[in-house]
């Protein structure tokens, strides 16, 4: 039997923070566990890798949401990072804190100690941002937040046509205001991916106090009355247990952990008897509330034969890939997105709604990061704060069997009307007079979609998630959430969730800085009660 005072479920962004700040106190000892492996492998380390790492079962758990009248009876492939640094080791490395405003309505909610002010200092304390305002942004932290160092010619096109509408250019949407448009940045460092493990873990695993037991799947939480004491695991094959003597601090992301704790008798009991799983504590708000941002786009072909397309294949990806491991520049140092905007649907409303990304580069329809094989761009967009909510659900009492994901996009009518406004804004965004110049033809969703009804069909057909799952844990302070804001999980002892499934709303970006921000305040957390 093992013993450590505190185990850490999962080793994606949040278990990797939270490894490393407990590590620093060298009395205590910490283990963490992780299902998958190192991850130590060079499509993880090429920020275009991203493509072949988005389906590889050896990286991510690949899973498939259930299927919605609301996005027409379809199934949307649903990735999820497995391994060291988790989805920070697959994602698309864009770096996006949120509005001010999203953090005040999580305060708002009864989360004191939430605000915007109160998490600001957490923001700061995780990153080195390179030429950052000192005011808001990290100058001594480990995760190393970079500006893109090639602008490609097309970017600069689009943000001077956005010019022609009004647009401002924005210096530092990690600042406070996002409304404009900039170049997105990235946790990028000298052309490589810097994934959590890189920024936190890497340190941590090196500490004598930490173990880490990689290719491990935990199977099951242990309770001793109403308290969280250990864990049974699996490694190759074979059962075991290991203990905490203080606490147990599940990582395990918005999916992986509503499903342990559902697998352990925490959740909705009535639904839990039916699939077989003995009761612990009923707390029906276990996998409920689950949002996700879900994104469309516009692509057009172009004249010019200067998009990344291009570069993609043959004897110029050949050179592509040489260039990337000689001086780390080039197409396979390039992230998913280049240049982005914050933009409101209308003008009548305080802050912007709509996140757009724009990228030198058009894909195959239906084929995840697979480019076309003549010249494009893409201009995609998707609802910064969604209304819909959906559900993380056990299928059987055994977690080795998939969950059933259903995040319900659009079923809200206010999520289709904003998406239906995003398309048109897409559209007006690529026909400015400097991309008209180079455009073709729309290729997608292509000019015969005119109507509301046409477009809201492509959305229905077309449209996908952007893995950006939270609140399925949701934090607050009334009945039915699943942690308090001291994230410990309501009606029991020595366990607390620190991952995306507290989150109670969607923040307006990419989720991964707000990830990184509870772990940075769930550590604190976690030390302020040891002491």
């Amino acid at each position: 039997m093992q013993n450590y005072d505190y185990i850490v479920v999962g080793s994606g962004s949040s278990g990797s923070v939270i490894a490393n700040r407990l590590s620093e106190i060298k009395n205590i000892n910490i283990c963490v566990i992780e299902a998958g492996g190192s991850n130590q492998h060079p499509y993880i380390k090429m920020p275009a890798g991203f493509i072949k790492t988005i389906n590889d079962k050896r990286f991510n758990w690949c899973f498939n949401t259930e299927k919605s009248s609301n996005v027409n009876n379809r199934e949307i492939f649903f990735p999820r990072g497995k391994g060291f640094g988790g989805s920070s080791s697959i994602n698309g490395h864009l770096y996006v804190r949120g509005q001010p405003d999203d953090y005040n309505q999580w305060a708002q909610l009864g989360n004191h100690g939430w605000s915007y002010d109160d998490i600001l200092p957490y923001f700061k304390k995780s990153e080195f941002k390179e030429n950052g305002n000192e005011d808001t942004r990290g100058k001594d932290g480990p995760l190393f937040v970079s500006d893109i160092v090639e602008k490609h010619p097309i970017c600069e096109e689009f943000i001077k046509g956005s010019k022609e509408l009004g647009i401002e250019t924005q210096e530092d949407y990690n600042s406070g205001n996002q409304e404009g448009i900039f170049y997105y940045q990235r946790t990028i460092k000298n052309g490589a991916r810097f994934s959590a493990y890189d920024a936190f873990l890497k340190t941590a695993i090196k500490r004598k106090n930490v173990d880490i037991k990689k290719n491990t799947l935990v199977l099951k939480i242990i309770f001793k009355g109403k308290k969280a004491v250990g864990l049974i695991c699996e490694r190759d094959n074979k059962e075991f247990q290991i203990y905490a003597n203080k606490e147990i601090i599940l990582c395990a992301g918005a999916i992986g952990t509503p499903h342990l704790l559902q697998v352990s008798g925490i959740g909705n009991l009535e639904y839990l008897n039916q699939i077989g799983i003995e009761p612990v504590h009923e707390n029906k708000g276990v996998g409920e509330g689950l949002q996700d941002h879900y994104a469309v786009r516009v692509a057009n072909r172009i004249k010019l034969p200067n998009s990344l397309n291009e570069k993609a294949s043959g004897y110029k990806l050949v050179f592509e890939i040489m260039k990337w491991f000689m001086f780390r520049r080039g197409l396979i140092s390039y992230s998913p997105a280049h240049v982005g905007a914050f933009l409101k649907s209308s003008p009548e409303i305080d802050f912007p709604d709509l996140q757009f990304v724009f990228t030198p580069a058009s894909y195959t329809e239906g084929m995840i990061g697979k480019l076309q094989d003549h010249p494009g761009i893409t201009c995609g967009v998707w609802q910064s704060r969604p209304q819909s909510r959906g559900y993380v659900r056990a299928s059987s009492n055994n977690i080795k069997n998939n969950p059933m994901i259903q995040p319900n996009y659009l079923k809200e009518k206010i999520d289709q009307d904003l998406l239906i406004q995003g398309v048109k804004m897409c559209r007006t965004l690529l026909k400015t007079s400097n991309i008209e110049k180079m455009s073709v033809s729309e290729t997608l969703p292509g000019e015969h979609i005119k109507s509301d009804n046409e477009i809201l069909n492509f959305v229905k057909n077309n449209g996908a998630t952007v893995y950006h799952a939270i609140g399925s844990c949701r934090m607050g302070v009334d009945r039915s959430a699943v942690v308090s804001p001291s994230l410990k999980i309501r009606g029991l002892e020595s366990i607390r969730i620190a991952d995306a499934s507290i989150m109670p709303t969607m923040p307006s970006g990419n989720t991964n800085a707000a990830t990184l921000m509870i772990a940075e305040k769930a550590s604190d957390l976690i030390k302020k009660d040891l002491n």
